[in-house]
């Protein structure tokens, strides 16, 4: 039980420094955490008319980050982003992405738009 809500907390301070980078970057954050029955998507950002549906991943390295997105998970957060974008305006109208950010010890978080792309 103990490792488990120290990974929660892990989790919760990596989402807290992705966005945070992606504030200096210029983007507003919509949502954090926003979960639906079809699955929860980390931080949900928008800069201009690009909305991004963001997945922080904590992990040893930016590899190990980027490959531990797996395709039922792509396939959950892209569920989830169409019901975010059937209920905002602005996010069908404009551009979206699949963003993933890596945070890694003792590194700056790393952003990789338009990461993935989520199966129908």
């Amino acid at each position: 039980m103990r490792d488990r809500k120290r990974a929660e907390r892990g989790g919760h301070l990596a989402e807290l420094a992705a966005l945070w980078v992606m504030r200096c970057k210029g983007y507003r954050l919509l949502a954090s955490r926003y979960k639906t029955p079809m699955g929860e998507i980390d931080l949900i950002m928008r800069r201009g008319k690009v909305t991004c549906f963001i997945e922080v991943k904590k992990r040893a390295s930016d590899d190990a980050a980027i490959f531990s997105v797996s395709s039922r998970q792509a396939k959950r957060i892209g569920a989830a982003a169409r019901n975010w974008i059937a209920h905002d305006q602005k996010a069908a109208q404009g551009n979206w992405r699949f963003d993933i950010i890596s945070v890694v010890a003792y590194q700056w978080p790393k952003h990789y738009p338009d990461a993935f792309q989520p199966e129908n």
